[in-house]
């Protein structure tokens, strides 16, 4: 007989037996952009367009590829953000914040809200005794603070990547939150005092969707779509939705003037919070404390 273990980090809470969440000036939902800002190893295979390549050392074709994103495409981006007043939720690797200071300076200048997201994302955040993963985390953070200046409040692994221990560790080292469990609308806690799950998605995500041939148009609808069928949602408690963006797909040219259109879209919404999502984070966590 096999035995099988079941999750304890979080239980299960079918989204309509939970009370109303409420968010600030009664919008119906919290928006925020998933600003994924990488870097990546030259000898290491890792997120690639092309397969035929991708196992070799130096792969020019897929490293020049990712490469684009901190070089051009991220200022593309940034430019569109601040076009519609959005404050982007920058998932950063540590090596990032070594490699990109333009890049630092750009996101402190802009009060982006800093999430630790591992290393680098040619290394899954995996395989590692607890004493080897303290260690870890905590050269993470440190890095990230030491180049932003501000201590990171929340978590996505590389490739949404975690250990059994990771979310404690994170604990540990003053975090509060992780987005790597893509299975809610809604923040929620975990089993782990004091840390929380908020939204992330692995299905409006640039990344996902234009390896698939989503076209320009086509983007811009889904945002719609997403944002359209959440606001129906939230017709008796608020709902969150996240835009996951890599500067490397989103900030190709020919892509660029979607993004905008969707962000357009988004911020004209009368009933939208334009928010990150250390604020979502932070505004569940007082509604918890609130609650008799």
């Amino acid at each position: 007989m096999t035995n099988t273990a079941e999750n304890q980090l979080f239980d299960y809470s079918p989204i309509t037996d939970r009370p109303q969440l409420t968010w600030p000036g009664g919008a119906k939902v919290a928006f925020y952009v998933g600003l994924n800002i990488e870097h990546f190893l030259v000898d290491r295979p890792s997120t690639s367009i092309w397969p035929g390549t991708a196992e070799l050392v130096p792969d020019a074709l897929n490293y020049g590829w990712r490469d684009y994103g901190p070089r051009v495409g991220i200022w593309r981006t940034i430019q569109s953000l601040d076009r519609h007043g959005i404050r982007a939720s920058a998932l950063l690797n540590s090596d990032a914040a070594k490699h990109y200071p333009q890049i630092i300076k750009a996101g402190v200048e802009r009060d982006w809200a800093w999430l630790a997201h591992g290393r680098t994302n040619s290394i899954l955040h995996a395989d590692m005794s607890e004493d080897e993963e303290r260690a870890v985390l905590t050269d993470i953070v440190g890095t990230i603070t030491d180049a932003t200046g501000q201590r990171p409040n929340g978590w996505m692994g590389p490739g949404l990547t975690e250990t059994f221990n990771t979310p404690a560790l994170l604990a540990e080292q003053g975090l509060s939150y992780i987005l790597d469990w893509t299975n809610d609308d809604q923040p929620y806690a975990l089993n782990v005092p004091g840390m929380f799950s908020v939204p992330y998605t692995v299905e409006l995500n640039d990344l996902g969707l234009f390896s698939k041939g989503t076209t320009g148009p086509d983007f811009v609808q889904i945002v719609k779509d997403q944002y359209e069928q959440l606001r129906d949602d939230s017709e008796h408690s608020g709902r969150v939705m996240a835009l996951a963006l890599h500067p490397f797909v989103t900030g190709q040219p020919f892509r660029a003037k979607y993004l905008d259109q969707a962000l357009e879209f988004v911020a004209a919404q009368p009933d939208v919070w334009l928010t990150t999502s250390d604020e979502i984070a932070d505004h569940y966590k007082r509604t918890l404390q609130e609650r008799p």
